[in-house]
Parts: C-alpha cells; sequence; structure tokens
C-alpha cells in the first residue's frame, strides 16, 4: 500500500499554490478591517507586496510538505509589533476563506490548510 501523497502534492505543487497565495496576500493587504489598525496598514504600505507573497508561498509549501524551505522571520517575530487583534485575526481568516471559496480549494485540503494556519496564532495575536 503507498503512502497518501502529501498536502503539497494534492494541492498540485508550488504553481498552484503561488496563484492562491497571490489572491490572499491581495486580499489581506487591501482589507480595511485589517487596515483599520494603523500599525497594520503602514506594515501594508511598507513591505513589498511581491517579497510577500514570494515568503508566504515558500512558507505554505514548506509547511504543506515541498520542497521549499521557508527563509522569513518567525511568525513571532514578524507580528508582534502589530498588537494584531483576535478580532483581525478573523477578518484574516474570513479572508483565506474567501480564496479558498474562489479558487475551489476541497475540504480535506482546506481543514489541513486551516489547521496550518490556525497554529500560527498563538504568535501572531498578541494584543
Amino acid at each position: 500500500m503507498s503512502a497518501q501523497p502529501s498536502l503539497y502534492e494534492r494541492l498540485g505543487g508550488v504553481y498552484p499554490i503561488a496563484a492562491v497565495v497571490d489572491d490572499f496576500i491581495d486580499r489581506i493587504m487591501d482589507d480595511p478591517r485589517l487596515n483599520a489598525n494603523p500599525k497594520v496598514d503602514e506594515a501594508h504600505h511598507r513591505v513589498s507586496r511581491a517579497g510577500f507573497k514570494y515568503l508566504v508561498t515558500e512558507m505554505v509549501c514548506w509547511a504543506a510538505g515541498g520542497p521549499q524551505k521557508y527563509t522569513g522571520r518567525g511568525m513571532r517575530e514578524s507580528h508582534e509589533h502589530l498588537a494584531i487583534t483576535a478580532g483581525e485575526w478573523d477578518a484574516f481568516m474570513d479572508d483565506l476563506r474567501q480564496t479558498f471559496d474562489k479558487f475551489g480549494v476541497p475540504a480535506a485540503e482546506r481543514a489541513e490548510l486551516v489547521a496550518i494556519v490556525e497554529s500560527t496564532k498563538g504568535d501572531i495575536v498578541l494584543a
């Protein structure tokens, strides 16, 4: 009996993952619910959107079992100065749901991805 393909393989590899990340990053960077936090708004206008998309794609591929290695900073270090609230986290997760809906991410893979994202909440929501 062969092992189940990795989440990375089931998602189709780097290209489909990058397309989903591209939509998601545009969605969160333009979300007025998130940008109402002046620290988040400033960060969204300071960082390169293309670079941000690259690092998130790298992270998702790595977390999903792909060959990529995440080279960015840790989640706590990247977010602790932003004072992200539980409500902003909920808006972020809503944006993720909208992106998954747009791309028709299947339920099993969606659940695995949400679990990966949720595992970072304690390092991101510090307010």
